[in-house]
């Protein structure tokens, strides 16, 4: 039996909504700025900062080393002009240097990717850990919210096992998969736009291709046919089809026109990156030269796994003894057509539930960027991926995550200075 009464001196100045990255970061900031306030968080699961724990594969892809805004919020298919004004008050330098304030150093990867340098991403878990616990924030676990109440001067928040209240409230609690799940916060008077997944891979039942998983090609390009939507880097095979940063941004950007496929298309993929099909078939000439009396299926001129070349040849109907100066034109045309444009019908996605990103959430329109306060109901605050803003692979959610709830804890601690 549940017991919605409220406890005695139970009165949070805040309380967040979600454990995740966002709501730890407004939790442990609002604190920071009034140590005397009592914050708390309440999270549904019985663990918090989980996605934290095992993103980036247990590294914790924190931020992006990208410091101009207006490349950065290039990096972000919806939401752009509001995350524009978020990112002038906090932004990847600011990420890095709140972690190495307090005793965590990150490191830039090749790609621009950003991770602690212990490569754990436990570092990043402990740090925001030891910030909750310095400043006296309390963590109440295995506590789902099941309405939110306006009352004249604070909320009620009706849990599964009590009732709390609060001054101000920051949501936090990500994204959901489905928008039944966004019920109590319709209560509040706010709309959403349709969740729908936006991170995900590509699956290929039945393909011969994914007898090849476990490779893969650092610079392909991959398009969707029949649309604007292309993308170029790596790609990784997969025994349900494929992976890898390149399918994971395609699939953030093309989130809404791909459920409306209900993910059955085609993709277009060039092994060889932005080398045309023009540009191959005029350098053919020279590379039959070269190795004319070279076997083809011994010499691969392009840098290609072994095994995929082998692929391409036996998919272009290319047998092991061909020489390169014995190529038929037809079978030439065959193997140029599968190294710069081979198609693959995509049946179905994957999503991994510990990394699930979504895209739709809380209307942008209806959240103030600057403050990340509710213009509907004074003292609701947002941050995360709760709100219609998602990000590409590569630690841009997480800066979203980091730049949100910074805001909405320096618009929330000085909430009472301007009630005044």
């Amino acid at each position: 039996m549940q017991n919605n009464t409220a406890h005695p001196n139970d009165m949070y100045d805040l309380l967040v909504v979600g454990g995740g990255a966002a709501g730890f970061f407004c939790a442990v900031n609002t604190a920071a700025l009034q140590p005397g306030w009592k914050t708390g968080i309440i999270e549904k699961n019985n663990k918090v900062l989980s996605k934290v724990k095992v993103s980036g594969g247990g590294r914790c892809n924190v931020t992006h080393a990208c410091f101009e805004i207006e490349e950065l919020v290039k990096r972000y298919p919806r939401g752009k002009n509001f995350i524009k004004k978020c990112f002038h008050w906090f932004q990847p330098k600011d990420t890095i240097a709140w972690f190495a304030e307090r005793g965590v150093k990150l490191k830039t990867e090749s790609d621009g990717r950003m991770f602690p340098v212990t490569d754990s991403s436990q570092t990043i878990v402990d740090c925001l850990l030891r910030e909750a616990d310095r400043y006296g924030v309390e963590i109440c676990l295995q506590t789902e919210v099941i309405a939110i109440k306006k009352k004249q001067n604070h909320f009620e928040i009706v849990t599964g096992n009590r009732l709390y209240r609060a001054e101000n409230i920051c949501i936090a609690s990500g994204g959901f998969p489905k928008a039944a799940m966004f019920s109590w916060l319709l209560q509040t008077g706010h709309s959403i736009e349709e969740p729908v997944p936006s991170l995900f891979t590509f699956n290929m039942p039945g393909n011969d291709i994914t007898a090849l998983m476990g490779i893969s090609v650092e610079k392909a390009q991959v398009k969707i046919a029949g649309s604007k939507l292309a993308e170029q880097g790596p790609l990784l095979i997969t025994h349900w089809g494929m992976s890898g940063p390149v399918i994971l941004r395609l699939s953030a950007w093309g989130a809404r026109e791909l459920a409306e496929k209900k993910y059955q298309f085609t993709i277009l993929v060039n092994w060889l990156g932005d080398t045309t099909e023009t540009e191959l078939r005029n350098n053919w000439g020279t590379l039959r030269d070269t190795y004319a009396s070279q076997k083809m299926i011994s010499k691969n001129p392009f840098g290609l796994p072994a095994r995929l070349w082998i692929f391409l040849l036996q998919r272009s109907q290319i047998n092991d003894e061909m020489k390169w100066g014995n190529l038929p034109a037809r079978l030439q045309n065959g193997l140029i057509k599968n190294l710069c444009a081979q198609e693959f019908a995509v049946n179905g996605k994957t999503t991994f539930k510990e990394e699930f990103v979504t895209c739709g959430g809380i209307k942008l329109p209806e959240v103030d960027a600057n403050t990340l306060e509710s213009r509907k109901v004074p003292g609701l605050y947002f941050a995360g991926e709760i709100l219609d803003v998602d990000g590409i692979t590569g630690g841009f959610n997480f800066q979203f995550a980091w730049t949100s709830g910074w805001l909405a804890a320096r618009s929330i601690a000085s909430s009472r200075d301007k009630s005044m």
